[in-house]
């Protein structure tokens, strides 16, 4: 991961759940470049190649269906932080976008 020098940067990556949701107990999944992990609801910091145009995504897994999946191509001039809201329904897609405050 990362460009030929190796140069990565920190974005920040705010994870939503809907306050009533026909859902419960799940935790999403982040992707950064087709690598997923299980991450906490709330606010966060991860690292992505520096120089480099980067795919991020996030989905929630029930064990029977994926859901609330969302991507962002994240390009190297983009700043900000990325702000993922998932649905309230188990059969919607999720938004991620970047709120460049």
């Amino acid at each position: 991961m990362g460009d030929a020098t190796g140069a990565t940067r920190r974005i920040d990556l705010r994870l939503h759940k809907p306050r009533i949701a026909v859902y419960a107990g799940l935790r999403p999944t982040l992707v950064i470049e087709g690598r997923g992990q299980p991450v906490q609801w709330g606010a966060g910091t991860w690292q992505v190649p520096a120089g480099e145009s980067v795919v991020i995504g996030v989905y929630l897994y029930t064990r029977l269906w994926y859901f609330g999946r969302a991507e962002f191509m994240l390009h190297p001039e983009h700043t900000g932080a990325l702000v993922y809201r998932a649905p309230v329904l188990p059969f919607v897609r999720g938004r991620l976008e970047l709120d460049s405050e």
